[in-house]
């Protein structure tokens, strides 16, 4: 076949299986885009922000466990990509981004929309490439494809100049196994590795299993779950771990961490063996290194490499797919119990009930711990919630249990603002008869608003729920507890949701009482397009525990009891 390098692009993107890409045109990926008309198998949606087409990008690999696609043109286009781009790389999500760019004779030139992208880009992508040649595209697309998605998955970006998407050549498709000098990623455990994990879980009492996103990714659900009940060990999650055995689960202890649960927390600094399978002991998960978990020994089993002793050191580090070394250690496993210890655990947690703001709460405004506590009951907890960051982000996490993987997508390592909505757009293409909900805050939502746009022109499916405080809430929680309550440039105006829905044509009811939440979510249910609901909560709810930033991981700043309040 003649082919064209943009036919080649498109043709290159459908063996690879792709079925929906995100994107905005301009003028050095126009060739790419003149060519889509040849490929209605590809399902091209147009954004209205290229940030907003990575995080689309973004939420609909993590929603599938496929690569994501965004699409942009040079200059401003591909640099409205970063933040985007930045975020799946903290996350680790697989996403290739395709970027025009100016033709090859004026590179470097200074020429109109012309930006170095691949420097810009080089620390937050896995990888990154400028083509030179339309013989090379096809191979380097192919490549980008398996870079992203196999060992410790994250994005990839290909800059294409013009003149290279415009050229014709006798296309045949790279076929064979992909070879590349230096990079292959770890997949099994040793012997002796396996025997040493063995020896110390049989010898631990107070063991605790960390489970991060690493088991919803390697879909290692399965093998967390048998270890876990075969060793009676508790299981404590990260943000990005939830879902990774159920949250009702006798043996999960909740999240841990900044605004994780206090039964976790101080189980994991009491603990004297951690198994931390899939995660990366992030700042926010365990606070001062210098006393964290300090009598523990510790096991860790991650894909990357460079994550084994980075933030700490442990006495067993595996590099290796989770569920291939789960499924090594298992037939070891022996059955045990650690009834004094699960029991002690339980204490915390039922001290922890007791300081339930659902529980102790007293006055008649909305809280945003309510809201969340009600979308999971009126759903059912069986939809999928796509969150912004910030204290709706904590709340989510801490009232709305979720029962099975990838049903909690969030920015976690970068907390992208404006990351929900089209995100949620993103996880809706992939997963169309699923429930998607948008949980975001007054804040974040301004900065991505704008895709409501895309979400009405596609006509696809979500719900979204604005939690409107009128403040940044958890940049003032901060100032609250660390700045005398000096709200600088926290206090936010915000215009009409209501009317901005309207403006879109999008169905949208305001909540300013609890009892009206489940006639809201009914109406929003009912509704055949997106859906705006805004919920009007209290301006200053705190999210609790909160372990200030640097500080031992037992050192929470803790809801008082009713009858500790003075």
């Amino acid at each position: 076949m003649l082919l064209s390098g943009a036919e080649i692009i498109l043709e290159c993107l459908l063996r690879e299986g792709v079925e929906v890409m995100f994107g905005y045109p301009g003028g050095a990926i126009l060739p790419t885009y003149d060519a889509m008309s040849k490929y209605p198998q590809l399902h091209h949606v147009l954004v209205r922000h290229e940030q907003g087409a990575c995080h689309m990008a973004d939420g609909y690999a993590r929603a599938t466990g496929k690569v994501g696609v965004a699409i942009a043109t040079s200059g401003p286009g591909a640099t409205n990509l970063v933040t985007g781009i930045a975020t799946a790389m903290m996350d680790s999500t697989p996403v290739v981004c395709i970027t025009g760019q100016v033709p090859r004779p004026v590179i470097g030139t200074d020429a109109f929309q012309e930006t170095d992208v691949t420097g810009i880009t080089l620390p937050i992508t896995k990888h990154n490439y400028l083509v030179g040649s339309i013989e090379e595209l096809a191979y380097t697309i192919r490549e980008a494809f398996y870079i992203a998605r196999t060992g410790r998955p994250g994005p990839v970006l290909v800059d294409i100049p013009k003149d290279v998407q415009n050229q014709k050549i006798e296309f045949v498709y790279p076929e064979g196994e992909i070879r590349l000098p230096g990079y292959r990623p770890p997949s099994s455990a040793t012997e002796a590795q396996v025997e040493a994990v063995l020896e110390l879980i049989q010898q631990a009492q107070r063991p605790v299993i960390l489970a991060g996103h690493g088991v919803v990714m390697s879909g290692a659900t399965q093998e967390l779950q048998e270890l876990a009940e075969r060793a009676q060990v508790p299981v404590a999650l990260t943000l990005l771990g939830k879902g990774a055995m159920p949250e009702s689960h006798p043996l999960v202890i909740g999240m841990m961490g900044m605004h994780g649960e206090a039964a976790s927390n101080n189980a994991i600094q009491e603990a004297d063996l951690l198994i931390a399978l899939g995660m990366r002991f992030d700042d926010r998960v365990t606070g001062n290194l210098k006393t964290y978990s300090p009598n523990s020994r510790k096991i860790h089993v991650d894909i990357d490499p460079s994550e084994i002793n980075k933030n700490v050191k442990v006495d067993v580090g595996i590099a290796g797919d989770l569920k291939t070394v789960l499924r090594q250690i298992l037939p070891g496993v022996k059955s045990v119990q650690h009834a004094e210890w699960l029991n002690r655990i339980r204490d915390w947690d039922e001290d922890s009930d007791e300081r339930d703001i659902l529980k102790t709460y007293e006055g008649d405004k909305l809280l945003g711990a309510q809201v969340m506590n009600d979308l999971w009951k009126y759903t059912g907890g069986n939809a999928v919630t796509v969150t912004d960051v910030g204290q709706h982000q904590m709340l989510e996490a801490q009232y709305y249990p979720h029962q099975r993987p990838a049903t909690m997508i969030t920015s976690g390592g970068l907390g992208t603002m404006g990351f929900g909505v089209p995100a949620a757009i993103g996880a809706k293409f992939g997963r169309p008869d699923e429930e998607i909900w948008a949980i975001v805050g007054d804040g974040g939502f301004q900065m991505t608003m704008c895709e409501l746009a895309t979400a009405m022109q596609e006509n696809i499916k979500i719900n979204i729920a604005v939690i409107n405080n009128g403040f940044l809430g958890m940049v003032r929680q901060w100032q609250e507890l660390f700045h005398e309550s000096r709200y600088n440039s926290t206090p936010m105006f915000s215009p009409d949701f209501c009317k901005l829905a309207d403006a879109f044509g999008m169905p949208n009811m305001r909540v300013t009482r609890r009892e009206q939440i489940e006639d809201a979510v009914k109406f929003a249910r009912s509704q055949p397009t997106a859906v705006l609901l805004e919920f009007v909560v209290e301006k200053e709810e705190m999210v609790y525990p909160m372990v200030p930033a640097g500080a031992d991981l037992h050192a929470m700043i803790r809801r008082p009891k009713p009858n500790e309040r003075k």
